[in-house]
């Protein structure tokens, strides 16, 4: 078995952080886009949109869950300040994703006034969740990148 060196490790870690921070930070592109259309009138072309941002925060919760959290969850990190962040604040962020993932199975392929009719109510109950998240995963890559 190969180990890597704390500075591959650390590479990794790097990499890793910037990638769920540019996810994030599309995530929050697109929720922004859509949210500044309200009311959401029959002419907008909100489906497009809709799916795309599905898809991009369904990538995002994604690389958190299988990208960091994997990480943690399979013994590969060893600082107990990470761990204890992680633990602390992981029962939260799976609620916030359990979120996320709610409103894409909902709107992942609605379409016209059923769209219309419910999108701002849930997309401003997601916006809480999304920023509860991003406040918790700042804790965490605080304690990674210390």
């Amino acid at each position: 078995m190969i180990t890597q060196s704390l500075s591959e490790r650390r590479q990794q870690t790097n990499k890793l952080v910037q990638e769920l921070l540019d996810e994030r930070k599309e995530v929050w592109s697109v929720y922004s886009h859509i949210a500044e259309m309200q009311p959401f009138q029959a002419e907008q072309p909100l489906e497009i949109l809709v799916q795309q941002f599905c898809q991009v925060l369904i990538d995002y919760v994604s690389l958190a869950h299988f990208g960091i959290f994997q990480r943690l969850g399979d013994g590969s990190e060893r600082r107990q300040r990470v761990l204890e962040v992680a633990e602390k604040i992981y029962p939260r962020l799976s609620a916030a994703t359990e979120a996320a993932v709610q409103f894409n199975d909902t709107y992942e392929r609605v379409e016209g006034d059923t769209l219309r009719r419910t999108l701002a109510q849930d997309l401003s109950k997601l916006g809480e969740e999304l920023a509860a998240r991003f406040e918790l995963e700042d804790q965490l890559i605080r304690s990674l990148m210390a």
